[in-house]
C-alpha cells in the first residue's frame, strides 16, 4: 500500500497542493516551519481521522477559512482508489471514495493505514497515562475500524455520566446524605454505569488482546535499536482502573468478567465519584505500564533509554500492523534531528523494506543514506523535487 498523489485544499500552510509520491523512501527537506511536517500530517489524518500533532480538527484549517480538504489517490493490491476528507471544524466532516459519499466519515478507517514515528513521541515513555492510552486506542483503530465506534459510543456515556455527577454533587450542598441526591439527578444513573460498564469491558478487553499481541514484538524491536539489550529487557503491562487480573492473567480476563468488574468498582466508589462529580473508574482511567527491567521507564530511564523505547513501540506497533495485513506507510516525521548517528542508521535499516517511508528532515544530511530515495525541497509554499 502505497500513497500515489496527495491533494490538499487549505489545509495547515497550505491553500492549494498536488503532489505525485510513488512507493519507496520520499524524504521532503527544508527549514522549521515551511509546511513538511503538514504534509505527512494530512496522509496521517486519512488513516485516523485525527492529527498526531493537536487534539482537535480547527488547527487543521488554513487560517481565515472555514474547510479543509485531503485528499489521496492511494494504490492497493496494483488497485488505485481516491479517499476524501472535508474537514469541518464544529460540523460533521464528509468523506468520499472515488467520489461517492459515505455515510459516515469514519468508514474511511481502516483503508490507508500509518505509523509515525515523531519527538512527541518521547511523551509516551514520560507523559501522562492519557498519552498511552491514546497510542492504544488509536492503534487499536487502525487495526479494528469498529473499535472507533465504541470508543466515540464510550465517550459520549462518559460525558453524560459525568454531567449527571456534576449536577448530584450541586445538589448534595441541599441535602443530608448520597441518598438524597440519587432521588434527584442520579435518578438514572443505574443505566448509565450500566452503559458505561458494557462499553468499558469491550475497550479494555481489546486493549489487553493489544497488549498481549504487542508485547513480544516489543521486546524484539528495544533489542534491536538499544545498545547491549536484549528482548527480555522492555515489558509492558496494563493497568486497570478496578481490580482485574494482573500481567500474563490478564489474557484469560473475558468481557462479561471485565463488565461485572467494573460495574461493582463503579458502586464501591460511589460515594467517591459524588463527592468529586467525576467518574473515577473506566478506561479512560487507565494506563499502560512501560518497564524496564524491574524499573518503570518514566522516571528511571535515561534519555537514550526512553528515546529507545518510544523507537520500539512504533516499531513494534508497524510489525503488528504487518502481520494482519497491508504494509502500514512509515511517516518519520523530523524524528532524525532527535537521534544520534547510530540510532539514526539502526532505524533506518529496521524499516528501509517498507513499502512506502515518508521523511521530513530541516537538514539534508540528517536522513541516512538508506532512506534519502526521491527528495523534495520545501520552501517559500512551494514543494520542488531535487534531480
Amino acid at each position: 500500500m502505497y500513497v500515489a498523489h496527495l491533494t490538499l485544499h487549505d489545509f495547515r500552510s497550505w491553500p492549494d497542493l498536488d503532489l505525485e509520491l510513488g512507493p519507496g523512501a520520499t524524504a521532503f527537506v527544508g527549514r522549521n516551519g515551511q509546511g513538511k511536517t503538514n504534509l505527512v500530517e494530512a496522509i496521517d489524518y486519512l488513516s485516523r481521522l485525527g492529527s498526531h500533532r493537536v487534539a482537535g480538527d480547527a488547527p487543521l484549517v488554513r487560517a481565515g477559512t472555514d474547510q479543509a480538504v485531503v485528499r489521496a489517490a492511494v494504490i492497493r493490491d496494483e488497485r488505485r482508489a481516491v479517499l476524501e476528507i472535508e474537514i469541518n471544524p464544529g460540523r460533521s466532516n464528509r468523506a468520499r471514495i472515488n467520489k461517492s459519499p459515505l455515510p459516515r466519515a469514519r468508514e474511511l478507517l481502516g483503508l490507508v493505514r500509518t505509523v509515525v514515528f515523531s519527538p512527541e513521541d518521547l511523551a509516551l515513555v514520560k507523559g501522562d497515562p492519557s498519552e498511552r492510552r491514546h497510542f492504544a486506542d488509536d492503534l487499536l483503530v487502525q487495526l479494528h475500524p469498529r473499535y472507533a465506534g465504541v470508543r466515540a459510543d464510550y465517550d459520549r456515556v462518559l460525558k453524560q455520566r459525568n454531567s449527571l455527577l456534576k449536577s448530584a454533587r450541586a445538589s448534595r450542598f441541599g441535602s443530608s446524605s448520597a441518598e438524597g441526591a440519587l432521588n434527584g439527578p442520579l435518578a438514572t444513573l443505574g443505566v448509565w454505569d450500566a452503559n458505561l460498564a458494557r462499553l468499558g469491558a469491550e475497550m479494555v478487553a481489546s486493549r489487553l488482546r493489544l497488549v498481549a499481541d504487542l508485547g513480544p514484538l516489543l521486546g524484539k524491536a528495544y533489542e534491536a535499536v538499544a545498545r547491549g539489550a536484549t528482548r527480555d529487557d522492555a515489558t509492558m503491562v496494563y493497568r486497570c482502573s478496578f481490580p482485574a487480573r494482573t500481567g500474563a492473567d490478564q489474557q484469560g480476563a473475558d468481557q462479561d468478567e471485565l463488565e461485572q468488574g467494573l460495574l461493582a468498582e463503579l458502586e464501591r466508589r460511589r460515594r467517591d465519584e459524588l463527592d468529586r462529580g467525576i467518574s473515577l473508574v473506566g478506561p479512560h482511567r487507565d494506563d499502560l505500564v512501560l518497564s524496564l527491567g524491574d524499573l518503570p521507564v518514566k522516571g528511571y530511564a535515561s534519555h537514550g533509554e526512553s528515546w529507545s523505547f518510544a523507537l520500539a513501540l512504533r516499531l513494534a506497533s508497524y510489525d503488528l500492523m504487518r502481520s494482519t495485513g497491508d504494509d502500514p506507510i512509515l511517516v518519520l516525521d523530523d524524528v532524525f534531528a532527535e537521534l544520534d548517528t547510530g540510532r539514526r542508521q539502526q532505524l533506518a535499516e529496521l524499516v528501509g523494506d517498507a513499502e512506502q517511508v515518508l521523511v521530513t528532515a530541516a537538514v539534508a544530511d540528517d536522513v541516512p543514506v538508506a532512506l534519502r530515495g526521491t527528495r523534495y525541497t520545501v520552501a517559500g509554499g512551494t514543494v520542488t523535487r531535487d534531480e
